[in-house]
């Protein structure tokens, strides 16, 4: 799942794919690459200036239509908590609904329901969109991941959304400090043996950064490095802006465990 960002302050690419030109040449560049997934936001994830509900659907809607046209087997999800920003743009050609901020609009769901979209249901630890934590306490951070993540995913189906389109996400950083991250990722099996596909949403977030004292643009080694224990660990969907590298690091993991042959076998054999 590669990202692209319509935003003008995203903290990685720093508004990079704001504009339609490089954001189509993204959304290509990471088709090539092997990205099967396109994840379109309109709205940063951290705290910022205001962004309306009426400006969000601008920066994406006729942007999934485009996507849409040109790529028409790619699969476009659209980053959003807002149940009438998901509705404008299922409408334009969006099949799944990202919903980072664990449900703070129960409309979102019934919007994937009503259009055959596929949901991503994230714990974020009860915080209001783009807010970050503050002194966050868990007694045990998976069991309240899988209470919440588990719970959105079990309404969804509910709701109609099928249930092999309903994805988990621990939502690293989401209402979590570092610890609980690196927690969470350690115990990654225990949502993969849930039996609900799990996504990742990894790429060069802050508690990589903190674990390894990095700044945003030197994270990328501990994020390949955090997909690998992931991908061990049995997550399906990882959220990425390096989508060559880290194809590579999943085709990688998946050989190393058996699942996948080796793209050349020539050595011992001459």
């Amino acid at each position: 799942m590669a990202i692209v960002n319509r935003t003008p302050d995203s903290f990685y690419d720093q508004g990079a794919t704001f504009r339609d030109e490089p954001a189509l040449a993204r959304v290509e560049q990471a088709v090539s690459e092997g990205a099967a997934i396109i994840d379109i936001g309109g709205v940063k994830a951290g705290p910022g200036d205001e962004v309306s509900a009426e400006e969000e659907a601008r920066r994406t809607v006729g942007f999934v239509a485009e996507v849409r046209r040109r790529h028409p087997d790619v699969v476009i999800s659209v980053d959003t908590w807002r149940h009438d920003v998901g509705e404008a743009v299922c409408e334009a050609g969006a099949d799944v609904l990202n919903d980072a901020w664990g449900g703070v609009d129960p409309k979102l769901a019934e919007v994937a329901a009503r259009f055959g979209a596929g949901l991503v249901c994230t714990h974020a630890g009860g915080a209001e969109p783009r807010t970050r934590p503050h002194r966050v306490t868990y007694d045990d951070v998976m069991a309240d991941i899988l209470r919440v993540t588990v719970g959105l995913a079990e309404r969804a189906a509910a709701l109609g959304v099928r249930r092999d389109a309903i994805m988990i996400d621990p939502g690293h950083d989401f209402g979590k400090n570092t610890r609980h991250s690196l927690e969470a990722t350690r115990r990654l099996g225990e949502m993969t043996e849930t039996g609900w596909p799990v996504l990742v949403s990894l790429s060069n977030k802050d508690f990589v950064g903190e674990t390894l004292d990095k700044p945003v643009k030197e994270r990328v080694i501990g994020t390949l490095a955090t997909t690998a224990v992931s991908a061990w660990l049995g997550a399906q969907v990882y959220r990425v802006h390096e989508v060559a590298e880290t194809r590579q690091v999943l085709d990688m993991v998946a050989a190393i465990a058996g699942h996948r042959a080796p793209a050349v076998a020539r050595r011992g054999l001459a």
